[in-house]
């Protein structure tokens, strides 16, 4: 394509491209709607907090980022570090540590807009990649790990990721059964909906039609009420608004401010390294290659982009809101459905925020066991196989980075997980 062909940006760029960036941005509000809420409550904290950080993606780091066509928001690859942070600075007070979480990542995005304007958007380029898909597949099995139970709408009693993937078969012996055919249901329907070939089944997003499917069975099993029901084994099962997604009444009720008694502990600052690190590594290559998949082959403003994405990490967590990144599923969506510009990012904030203030009714209507089954697939796909057979085909030296990376981070966290496969790597060389 000639330079006459590449979309303009800024206003120019609006008034040449609404159209389709105002279609494309929709179908990305399709998709990332139930995401952020699904990876909300994977991480510990209220679902508006995935919904603050969207809207913030949209409307404020779309007009100040580096890039062309990627979405900004939560994703998957933060949940367990989020979780993490959490559970290590609540003291047995989920809210508090939720609070406190909160101001680890006003923190945290500071220093990755600081690092952005020092332009250090190339440090990314130091981590070994298959450090960094190590990682991200031992992200993958802790999502599964804990998901699964959500889905069988039963409470596990491990707590560490190994624990929790043994107690799998203990959890589907003993599921409650309505819950799980919603679980299994909206997990078929992401698995096999990608598979249909057809052009119009392809324009229905799949995270959208599990949503509806779920939120038709759960009317139908009535999870508005609580109550008891027999199952075919005879059993007696209960059921009822617990298995929902819990929402404020109005937008104003979900904004929490950051608590910042914890902030020269420890735990704090792990926390704020831990989460500046995953979320400045994710947003650097995630950016790197949703510029590969633009049509127009436009390059990033890596160093712009690592400024942005802290500015709008750390308005999210004053208040309420998760760290961001430039998320590649959705960017993908995005390019697939003819977004040109930021401003189809800029849309799907505007639609996020739109729907949040018209009809958080509606959303209180998603059974929790369809979210779960929506980032069980995620889960899937970032500890697929094929990772480490791609590892093994570049050279068994990466194999062995990558699983190392894995399997370290299974059995201590992350930063340690990452550290060893660094360590693996200049070992290796």
């Amino acid at each position: 394509m000639t330079d006459k062909n590449i979309p303009l940006s800024g206003i120019a760029g609006l008034k040449q491209n609404w159209q389709k960036d105002l279609v494309s941005g929709f179908i990305v509000f399709l998709v990332a709607l139930p995401l952020c809420l699904g990876i909300s409550l994977a991480s510990g904290v209220p679902p508006m907090a995935g919904l603050i950080t969207a809207i913030i993606g949209g409307l404020f780091v779309s007009r100040i980022n580096g890039s062309h066509v990627t979405i900004n928001g939560p994703a998957a690859g933060l949940i367990v570090v989020i979780l993490g942070a959490v559970e290590a600075l609540s003291d047995g007070d989920p809210m508090a540590g939720y609070r406190s979480m909160l101001a680890a990542v006003v923190v945290s995005g500071t220093l990755l807009f600081i690092l952005g304007r020092l332009k250090a958007g190339r440090l990314g380029d130091f981590f070994p990649s298959s450090a960094v898909h190590g990682m991200l597949a031992a992200i993958g099995v802790i999502i599964l790990s804990k998901q699964a139970h959500v889905a069988l709408g039963v409470k596990p009693e491990g707590k560490e990721p190994l624990e929790l993937l043994a107690e799998i078969p203990h959890s589907i012996a003993h599921m409650n059964p309505e819950v799980a055919i919603i679980g299994l249901v909206s997990l078929l329907i992401m698995f096999v909906l990608p598979l249909f070939k057809n052009r119009w089944v392809k324009m229905v997003p799949a995270p959208m039609v599990v949503v509806l499917a779920g939120i038709a069975l759960g009317h139908y099993f009535d999870l508005e009420h609580e109550h008891k029901y027999l199952f075919l084994d005879g059993h007696e099962y209960s059921i009822g608004p617990k298995f929902l997604v819990t929402l404020p009444e109005n937008l104003a009720d979900g904004i929490v401010f950051p608590d910042w008694s914890k902030a020269l502990t420890l735990p704090f600052l792990t926390a704020v390294i831990t989460i500046t690190l995953v979320q400045g590594i994710e947003s650097l290559l995630s950016a790197k290659a949703v510029d590969k998949l633009d049509p127009w082959k436009r390059e990033s403003d890596l160093n712009k982009d690592l400024s942005a994405v802290g500015a709008g990490s750390a308005l999210a967590g004053l208040i309420g809101g998760l760290p961001m990144i430039a998320e590649i599923v959705r960017s993908s969506a995005n390019i697939n459905n003819g977004g040109r510009t930021g401003w189809a990012n800029f849309f799907h904030g505007s639609f996020l925020l739109l729907f949040v203030v018209a009809a958080p009714w509606l959303l209180h209507r998603i059974p929790t066991a369809a979210l779960a089954a929506m980032l069980i697939y995620t889960g899937v796909r970032l500890a697929s196989p094929k990772e480490f057979q791609h590892a093994w085909k570049i050279g068994p030296e990466q194999l062995v980075v990558l699983s190392t990376t894995a399997i370290v981070t299974l059995l201590t966290d992350l930063l340690v997980g990452v550290g060893a496969g660094i360590a693996m790597k200049i070992a290796i060389h």
